[in-house]
């Protein structure tokens, strides 16, 4: 005789040991105990006998029970084991909750660690947390699809920052082929997603390239009376061609002052490859007389408020603004590009060693990467060449192009 609600309500225990059932048919009973009362289901399959546990009254109601009852019998009739199905779902939902999106991207932040800097590392870690993790961080990674990493990426779109989404959308897709590898995910949802980035234009970092308008900077850098950290960052500037990143995290354990040269581990660097920079007698003179200010810390240039820290991102930028030079007039990062264009349109120098210098890739004529020592004497001859011609530059002298060593 099939069950009723209140009968099931006013069942209670007789006392037997191993409790006691009330069959509603199918294979389907109440187990009544002192600790609860419990729904059961008895089947066979490959001929053993077998019982599944379907839930405990009256979180599980009777027409769940009954539900659950023929889901099973659909699955027998199947020829599967409801038991271990049920099994088997547990296992992949515990898996699932195990691998949310925000697990697997703390994984790959930390298994990729050293392939990046640490302000690079600290800017990802940050975009996830504040873009990507309120979205889908809690969603399972297997869960995710192709248009749930594009809102995410819509929503930045829609704040202006089209250039951060686009980066965004790039590192899920890194997220999801690390997952891949290790087993947590079967595919890269983003794959097929490039095509539906919103297009950015490209922005160049403004950069002074006429050599009458550089010598006027190169005064106004001299005649600057800020702290002496933004002082000798902004003189060093021009002669290093270092990325403004690079440059204010820039170590004392890193310059060699008896070989003249700094030496930047990959790590610190955009392109992930060693870098080598000779320093001409200018650039050490500046170096020398703030070792003895910054020598004793860890950084060359640290931070206004703690020497643990590196200067800050802005100190340079915001010191050539004070100086009058705007944003769309001149740079911290445009330094870079008055060397690379005067060097190579105003004196002649070989551009492959000015890329070298820059720390662009630069390959040889069979196509491999030139170590970071390539053609060092030549660049540390063109990195003095350049500094003379910056003091005669700033001096107002009538400056023509130097004759180079063949």
């Amino acid at each position: 005789m099939a069950l009723t609600n209140t009968f099931i309500k006013q069942s209670k225990p007789t006392g037997k040991p191993a409790g006691d059932k009330y069959a509603d048919g199918g294979g389907l009973y109440l187990l009544v105990k002192p600790a609860g009362k419990y729904w059961r289901m008895d089947y066979t399959v490959l001929g053993k006998r077998k019982t599944l546990a379907i839930g405990v009254y009256p979180a599980v109601t009777l027409a769940d029970a009954r539900r659950a009852r023929e889901a099973a019998k659909a699955l027998l009739a199947k020829g599967t084991d409801p038991g271990e199905a049920k099994r088997k779902a547990k296992l992949e939902a515990t898996a699932a909750a195990a691998n949310t999106f925000q697990v697997v991207a703390d994984r790959w932040l930390e298994a990729t660690a050293s392939d990046r800097g640490q302000a690079t590392r600290n800017k990802v870690a940050t975009w996830l947390r504040k873009d990507v993790y309120p979205q889908i961080g809690r969603m399972a990674i297997t869960s995710i699809t192709a248009p749930d990493v594009l809102a995410v990426v819509r929503k930045m779109e829609a704040r202006g920052v089209g250039e951060s989404a686009k980066r965004i959308g790039q590192i899920c897709g890194q997220v999801f082929r690390y997952a891949v590898a290790e087993g947590s995910a079967e595919r890269d949802v983003t794959a097929g997603l490039h095509d539906a980035y919103k297009k950015t234009e490209t922005k160049h970092h403004a950069a002074i390239t006429d050599p009458a308008e550089l010598a006027a900077l190169l005064r106004a850098i001299a005649a600057y009376s800020g702290h002496p950290y933004c002082m000798a960052a902004l003189k060093l500037s021009p002669l290093v061609f270092l990325r403004p990143g690079e440059l204010r995290t820039g170590e004392w354990a890193d310059v060699d002052f008896e070989a003249a040269e700094w030496r930047i581990p990959g790590a610190k660097m955009k392109m992930r490859n060693d870098h080598v920079v000779p320093l001409a007698t200018q650039a050490l003179a500046i170096l020398r007389e703030l070792h003895a200010i910054t020598g004793h810390g860890k950084y060359i240039f640290p931070s206004l408020r703690t020497s643990a820290r590196p200067m800050s991102e802005n100190t340079v930028n915001a010191a050539l603004r004070g100086m009058g030079y705007s944003g769309d007039v001149h740079t911290a990062h445009g330094f870079r590009a008055t060397a690379r264009t005067i060097m190579d349109e105003v004196l002649g120098e070989r551009v492959d060693l000015i890329e070298h210098q820059l720390a662009h890739s630069v390959k040889d004529a069979n196509g491999r990467a030139y170590n970071r020592t390539a053609h060092l004497p030549a660049r540390k001859a063109m990195m003095q060449r350049w500094a003379d011609y910056l003091d005669q530059l700033a001096k107002g002298a009538d400056v023509v192009p130097l004759h180079r060593a063949a």
